[in-house]
């Protein structure tokens, strides 16, 4: 009856510990933040967005719901995890490394010659111009088996391949939802993805997009075709001010005619704006 009244005992005391632990982890630092729906409204658009204060741990979020749940082709955010496969395969050598232009003039969906694709270009080029084609060829030469074998080990969205080793991220086979996606820029930002130091600061360097005496804005956009028929944007990366991240995703879904490219970069500005940055706030 003792020993039956010590473990009692034992298992009370645990289980009071183990609740303070996790209260005492759990600190209330995320925050709903409805106004910036207004951003996605004036596009008729709708969509997500996760800003985290690496700092302080504090995360502003705009439809919950929609950011850890629902998952999307990644379309050319892709770029990044091809980027770091094809440096630590070896298929890229550095950010220099050219892949000749195949000859096959290519067209955007607007009817536009995608004159930044078109020729010869360096990863960096092709990273910058989002050059399908060149990436493409990237994958061909990883393979599918490379691949599959890293996107598992990432545990990259649904990490599902399918039959086109060359397509799989723009035809909506492979999907992710915005919270892996900041989970994972995350890490690259720290070097803490399962890649060669060398191999993640190439990748970050490559994701500098503008940079000036306020601050440096690192990102990667995307875009695809929903089965809805509605176009789907993606922006994720990194703002940093005062020599501190600042980690965002931003998933735009609309049937807007208006160019994506401009509707994603607006919204992104605009909720920038608000929260202090671009303009030396921060």
């Amino acid at each position: 009856m003792r020993n039956y009244s010590l473990t009692n005992k034992w298992f009370l005391t645990t289980a009071i510990v183990i609740v303070l632990f996790f209260a005492s982890c759990s600190p209330n630092n995320v925050k709903i933040d409805n106004s910036l729906k207004q951003y996605f409204d004036a596009h008729n658009a709708t969509g997500s967005f996760g800003l985290y204060e690496n700092g302080t741990g504090d995360f502003i979020i705009y439809n919950l719901a929609r950011y850890k749940d629902s998952a999307y082709s990644p379309a050319s955010t892709f770029k990044i995890v091809n980027s770091l496969i094809g440096l630590e395969t070896g298929k890229i050598i550095n950010e220099k490394m050219v892949i000749p232009w195949d000859g096959i003039v290519r067209t955007f969906p607007n009817g536009d010659t995608a004159k930044a694709w078109n020729k010869d270009l360096t990863m960096e080029e092709a990273f910058k111009a989002s050059s399908v084609p060149y990436y493409q060829e990237v994958a061909r030469r990883i393979g599918k088996d490379a691949m599959q074998q890293w996107l598992d080990s990432l545990k990259y969205g649904n990490h599902t391949i399918g039959n086109e080793v060359d397509r799989f991220w723009l035809n909506n086979t492979l999907k992710i939802t915005a919270d892996e996606q900041l989970g994972l820029i995350k890490k690259l930002f720290f070097a803490q993805l399962p890649f060669q130091k060398r191999t993640q600061e190439i990748v970050k360097r490559v994701m500098l997009q503008e940079s000036n005496a306020n601050y440096q804005l690192s990102y990667k956009t995307g875009m695809n075709t929903l089965p809805n028929g509605k176009s789907m944007g993606w922006i994720v990366g990194w703002i940093e001010e005062n020599k501190h991240p600042y980690f965002f995703v931003l998933n735009v879904e609309t049937a807007s005619k208006e160019p994506m490219q401009d509707i994603r970069m607006d919204i992104l500005n605009k909720i920038l704006k608000q929260q202090g940055f671009l303009e030396g706030k921060r």
